[in-house]
């Protein structure tokens, strides 16, 4: 019998229970024994519902139960949940998680000690959900150097750029009706500004080169000032917005930003729309390689928590090798990441185009349907640093977004 306690029984951990039960039959051929939720934590009563009788207060009950196997946290933060984890591992046991606060900022160091007491740490929901993307990183891709990871790995976000993109609505109606649909939170902040999806690039890009990358250190853009108007030169060039984040090597270093981009639809990521999530790995021998699916929601995220479980319990007294070091990945500096981007300026063609190309060289002009007195234009290949020195110069600009 694998004894199982689960920390948290909000979305996540109580579609963990589910999934457990309602999969009990499957869950034992693929393991070769039966799994049981032996205790749930909460702070919460829940008085006749299925887990009353095994429903607990205090942590030192389970941490201090020999027979408890793995635990499993979906609670999120990093407190109690990193002093939860350190306890569990010390204690032999292995530890399955979503929380990617706590796998971004102690990743490497929860994987060392894991490996020190002959235990695990997993935390394939922490990043795109119910989508398989950890594992095969670690096991599937580890003959090819991985040299881009583009994502879109926030469903909030998506959701509004998309409805944005079919409706012509504007960023705070959308968000509203987001929050209603309880998409987004009630403190979108985390999402909108990107915050989210840094924290799991930083994630993926330190598995990918194996050296620890300190989310605070790359670069981070939101959705909060792309509007309606964007979304009608979009269309009129045949893309559309999605918010990546993004990270490759170049020239022996390696980049990481989170922004909006435009995109058309030679982008596989292009039709990646509403909450669904879509990573693009690229390798440099098998190429392409798409993760797609739900990035978020009660049983996706939970059929990824309980796909650790299965991990570790399959591998129960020994460590399953993933390459995430403690030392620190220096990032190449941003002002050095090369890119296009799309740029509206207020004013006639007429009359600042032959500015504009003095300052940026030769672009490409575009007018939206129904938008006057302004036009906009696509760069070439530029520095970051390189656009933000003729973006200082250049009269009448009022945005720009990255083109991918």
């Amino acid at each position: 019998m694998i004894h199982v306690a689960v920390l948290g029984y909000g979305t996540v951990g109580s579609g963990v229970v589910e999934v457990i039960s309602t999969n009990r039959e499957e869950l034992k051929n693929r393991i070769g024994d039966e799994v049981q939720v032996k205790y749930v934590l909460d702070l919460r009563e829940f008085p006749g519902s299925s887990i009353e009788k095994i429903l607990v207060h205090d942590f030192e009950t389970i941490v201090n139960d020999d027979e408890v196997d793995i635990v499993v946290e979906a609670m999120g933060g990093l407190n109690p949940a990193y002093s939860f984890a350190k306890a569990s591992l010390e204690h032999g046991k292995s530890y399955c998680t979503s929380n990617k606060e706590l796998v971004a900022k102690y990743g490497p160091e929860l994987l060392k000690l894991a490996e020190e007491k002959n235990s695990n740490f997993f935390f394939e929901a922490s990043v795109g959900g119910g989508i398989p993307v950890i594992r095969p990183l670690n096991e599937c891709l580890t003959a090819d150097k991985i040299l881009e990871i583009c994502g879109i790995l926030n469903g909030t976000t998506n959701y509004i750029l998309t409805k944005m993109s079919r409706e012509g609505l504007d960023f705070d109606t959308v968000l509203k009706e987001a929050q209603e649909l309880g998409y987004a939170e009630r403190n979108p902040e985390a999402d909108v500004e990107g915050y989210d999806a840094c924290r799991k690039i930083a994630i993926l890009t330190s598995l990918a080169y194996g050296k620890h990358i300190d989310f605070e250190d790359i670069y981070t853009e939101g959705i909060t000032k792309i509007t309606d108007v964007d979304f009608k030169y979009a269309a009129k060039m045949g893309r559309v917005i999605k918010l990546f984040g993004k990270s490759r090597q170049e020239n022996g270093k390696t980049y990481a930003m989170v922004a909006p981009f435009m995109i058309d639809e030679s982008n596989p990521l292009y039709s990646v729309n509403g909450v669904l999530n879509g990573i693009l790995v690229k390798g440099n021998m098998l190429g392409d390689t798409m993760f797609y699916g739900s990035g978020a929601g009660k049983l996706p995220t939970a059929s990824a928590v309980v796909s650790d479980v299965v991990e570790a319990a399959k591998h129960k007294g020994e460590t399953v090798r993933q390459i995430w070091s403690a030392q620190k990945l220096e990032l190449g500096e941003f002002k050095d990441y090369t890119g296009k981007f799309f740029v509206r300026v207020k004013g006639s063609e007429d009359e600042l185009l032959e500015e504009i190309t003095g300052l940026f060289g030769n672009v490409e002009v575009f007018h939206a349907d129904g938008v006057t007195g302004e036009f906009g234009f696509i760069t070439g290949s530029m520095k970051e640093s390189e656009f933000a020195s003729c973006a200082e110069k250049c009269r009448g600009m009022i945005t720009r977004i990255r083109v991918e």
